[in-house]
Order: structure tokens, then sequence, then C-alpha cells
């Protein structure tokens, strides 16, 4: 069913200046006045950014092989509804002039940028689906980083919201995303995640509708709840619509829009770009400060490969003594990473290690024996242990924490699959 916002319907984009790029504008008929939708954040990154991403710049590629018009096909009204109503949603997809608007921008000025997304989404989606499907969440969520970062990993935003969920420092903690001066997982595509459907989940068991979560997700729990008040307690979207934040007005029919483009492009004439898959990666755990320039020098791998696997690592060091820490290479390079022994921490120590603190780490790593090593190890795994929360698995906990899951049977005693919310967990 087709569901309308009010008294108000679009009226045109602004024609030239920043806010062409940035806006959309409202005309409201009851009072004459214009309002306006902002563009979230993600529809306004410029393609060349995008880019650069050294995931594209080595396995992305323009299609000689698809030929089509750069012209957008006009439809109606009822072949969009069609259209939306086939899509294999839980979340609902109505169709409005708003949405309408946003799918045009899709289709248009942002042609390129859905190029280069349906490309990425080779790269990320699998990733995305496995996490909403640990936490039984609608999997059409995967397209909120269409939306939110364009899928660029590397994607900051102008308050500070970073990574493919764009996450803000304060929540991704809540949702245990370590954020300081060496780390921030809020760029780590697997962790980042998990802790996004960890987060819309709590948001559901809030809101219970699913427009209202993607909402929240954009500006809060604490607005969209304000909204409702200012609504007179409604909580349809389309009513509390006039009274959302100026960008978040727009950020459902841009859901919308970016589940209807991701899988319409072709109705549009647009051509994703070819996807070569990178070779397979594996990971190990990190307990000792290494630096990226060292596992470039021994490991035989690419620095610019090193940066964007590990994107989580800020100055390229790994503070491994400070915690456990996951690292990311092709195959081969864990290989090269596993024989090369201490040789890794000890390349080239004394000129990657300036401060004191580094040095003495440095120098505390030359002179450990394996036994003692391996002591270290056995007491910090003792002192490992991860809250078991709703919906998880052992499958997801165990990739979570780069173990397997026949190890943390084995570690808690565990015979079959079952497991159950509240209990806590060894994981080393």
């Amino acid at each position: 069913m087709m569901k309308k916002i009010g008294l108000f319907c679009i009226a045109a984009l602004l024609a030239t200046g920043m806010k062409a790029q940035n806006d959309i504008t409202v005309h409201d008929d009851q009072t004459g006045k214009d309002e306006v939708i902002g563009l979230p954040e993600g529809m306004t990154y410029e393609i060349d950014s995008l880019l650069q991403e050294w995931n594209t710049k080595n396995y992305l590629g323009v299609d000689e092989k698809c030929e089509s018009s750069d012209e957008n096909p006009q439809y109606s009204k009822e072949e969009y509804i069609s259209r939306l109503n086939r899509l294999p949603n839980v979340i609902e997809m109505p169709y409005n002039e708003v949405v309408r608007k946003f799918i045009d921008q899709y289709c248009t000025r942002l042609r390129r940028s859905v190029s280069y997304m349906l490309a990425a989404n080779n790269f990320y989606v699998p990733i995305f689906e496995e996490a909403l499907e640990s936490y039984q969440l609608p999997l059409e969520l995967k397209y909120l980083p269409v939306i939110e970062s364009a899928l660029n990993p590397g994607a900051t935003s102008r308050v500070g919201a970073a990574g493919l969920w764009q996450f803000m420092i304060s929540t991704g903690k809540v949702y245990g995303l370590d954020v300081n001066s060496l780390i921030d997982e809020r760029r780590d595509p697997i962790k980042s995640s998990y802790a996004a459907a960890h987060y819309l989940q709590d948001l559901y068991q809030i809101f219970g509708d699913w427009t209202l979560v993607i909402a929240a997700y954009n500006c809060g729990p604490a607005n969209v709840n304000k909204a409702i008040r200012r609504a007179g307690g409604s909580r349809d979207y389309w009513q509390i619509y006039p009274y959302l934040p100026q960008e978040t007005r727009g950020y459902v029919p841009a859901f919308i829009a970016a589940n209807y483009v991701m899988n319409y492009y072709c109705e549009h004439n647009i051509c994703p770009m070819t996807t070569t898959l990178p070779p397979s990666t594996d990971t190990i755990i990190v307990d000792r400060d290494v630096h990226f320039d060292q596992i470039v020098a021994v490991c035989n791998v690419k620095a610019e490969e090193v940066k964007a696997l590990n994107p989580q690592y800020r100055t390229g060091l790994i503070p491994g003594a400070k915690k456990s820490c996951i690292l990311r290479l092709p195959t081969h390079g864990i290989s090269a990473f596993i024989a090369a022994g201490d040789s890794v921490y000890t390349y080239k120590s004394d000129e990657l290690f300036t401060n004191r603190s580094e040095v003495a780490v440095s120098q505390s790593a030359k002179k450990s024996s394996a036994t003692r090593s391996r002591s270290s190890k056995s007491s910090r795994s003792k002192s490992r242990t991860h809250t078991i929360r709703s919906g998880e698995t052992l499958s997801t906990i165990a990739k979570r924490y780069g173990t397997t899951v026949s190890k943390l049977k084995r570690l808690n005693g565990i015979k079959g699959t079952s497991i159950r919310a509240g209990k806590k967990l060894k994981v080393r």
C-alpha cells in the first residue's frame, strides 16, 4: 500500500551550489513553505574518493562487455510499486514521491557510485549477511552501509562517525569496539558488522518497527522518541517524519531507494564494475607488539595490502603486548609470519619503536624464551572470557575471536552446539 507524507510533496532539487549536492527541497502545500531533506552523508561522497580504496584499485575494473545507454528510463508509479513489492523483504518498502526522488538520485547523479557499490558488494555483503543472520535480522539491512558509507571502510563523517557502519565512538564502545590512539575497530569490517547487528537488534527491542529502527540508527533513539511525542504519540514513521532531524527525514527513503537500485540497476542502464575476488586470507592472534613495516619486510606482502586488510590499526603498530590482537593477511603471508617466528618482531625494532615504552616492549620480546612466551599466552588465555549474547552461536563467537568452534567446545567442555545467553564462555 502506498503511504503519503502528510501534506508534503517533492518540489525539485536545488539547481546550483553545495545544496544541489547535499539537499532535496520539500514543499509543504499547507504552509506554502519549503522544507529541506538532507541526503545521508554516504550519498554525498565523490566517486573519485571511493576509487582510491586498495580493494578497488586492485580488484575492480570497468566492464567493457556491458553496453548500455547513460539514459535513465522513466517508469510509472505503478511499476515502481510493483518492483518494490516483489523484493523478498521483511521490512516494508512503500513507494511515494520522496522515495522516487531518492531513486532518481541514485540513477542519475550517483550512477557511477552505484556501479562501484554493486562491485564492492562482493567484498562486504557476505560479511554483512553473516552478521545479520547471526542475530536473526532481516537481510535487507545489508544495504544500510550503502547509505551510511557508500561501502567505503575508510569513511569518516563530518561529526566523527567512522567505518562501513558509521559508528560514533561512544556507541561503538558500548558494542565492544575498541577505539584509542592505536586501534579503531569501527573500521574493522567484521567486528563492526557484528556490532551493528547487535545494535540493530537492541533498537528493534525498543521500537518494534523496522522503519523506526532505521531512523534511530541514523539519529539515535532519543531523537526518534522526541519525534514520536511531537507527533502526538504516533509510531508511524511517515507521521513522525516532519519532526525528525533534517538528514534523518531522508534516511528511510534513501534506504528504500538503495534496496531498489541494488536490485533493479539493469532497468536503469547501470553497469556494475567487474570484480576479481582477492586471494584467500587468514588470521592469527598477535600477543606482542609488531609493526606493519616488519610484517611487510619479513612476510613478503605489500604494505598497502596489510593496511587494507587491517584498517583498525591507526598508526601501523599492532599493540599485541597490551591486548591480544587479530592480524589478517593473505594465506601465504600468514604461513610466512608463523615460519619467521621471532625474526618478525626483532626486524629493525630499535628504529620502528622509537619511544621508551615501545623499545622496552621490543627488548623484552627479544629476551623472552619460547617457554616464557607459552606461559604468557597460557596466562592470558585463562583470563579471556566472552559473555554470550542473545542470538550468538559458537560459530559467530569463534570468528569474532579468531578461533575455531572445536577449540571453544574443548575449552568449555561443550559436547553439542547449544549455548545460552548470559553465560560466560572461555575464548582463550
